[in-house]
């Protein structure tokens, strides 16, 4: 025996015994808070979407704020800059929202891929929303659609194989680049 201290290796074996035992695991056990749903409302009163607004700006990582829509970091994002946009009003479907607010909506989303590219030049983004808890949407009682920039080869083997995603930026950094970047007059309606 040694004194030296020994590396915790707990070899992790899959289902059928094949060679995962072999990996080094990447552990992120922020998103287990995500996949719990610890953080999930239980009804209106607890909607994040709705007590957000009523955040600073830091503290709801809010990166701009429109008359019927605000844009907001993802809490557990996909990729550094994964915004959504939300309306104020707490709407299931997209059928639910007035004209006004669809083109807000609409107006955010377009700043957001414009803002995102010219602070970190994504390559392009995956836009839209899951309408319903069966379409996967987290929290399916508050519409919210996402703009998740993506870049050439960010889909490797941390998330294909690791099912990790590996994110540059801590959010407060990334939501102080895109408020800075996001013009001041708002989106053009």
């Amino acid at each position: 025996m040694t004194d030296e201290p020994q590396e915790a290796r707990v070899p992790v074996v899959n289902d059928d015994g094949g060679p995962s035992a072999v990996f080094e695991h990447l552990w992120t056990p922020y998103r287990m808070a995500y996949i719990r749903g610890e953080n999930k409302p239980t009804g209106d009163h607890d909607c994040p979407f709705c007590l957000i607004p009523a955040m600073s700006d830091q503290d709801g990582l809010v990166v701009a704020r429109g008359e019927t829509v605000f844009a907001v970091l993802n809490l557990y994002p996909y990729n550094a800059g994964h915004l959504m946009v939300v309306p104020y009003r707490h709407v299931p479907d997209y059928t639910d929202l007035t004209v006004a607010e669809v083109a807000e909506l609409g107006a955010f989303t377009q700043t957001a891929m414009r803002v995102v590219r010219g602070v970190s030049g994504a390559h392009g983004f995956n836009v839209g929303m899951n309408q319903g808890s069966v379409a996967g949407a987290g929290i399916a009682d508050h519409l919210h659609q996402h703009a998740v920039p993506r870049w050439g080869g960010d889909t490797n083997f941390m998330p294909v194989l690791g099912l990790t995603r590996v994110l540059p930026q801590v959010l407060a950094e990334t939501r102080a680049l895109l408020a800075a970047a996001w013009p001041a007059t708002g989106p053009v309606v």
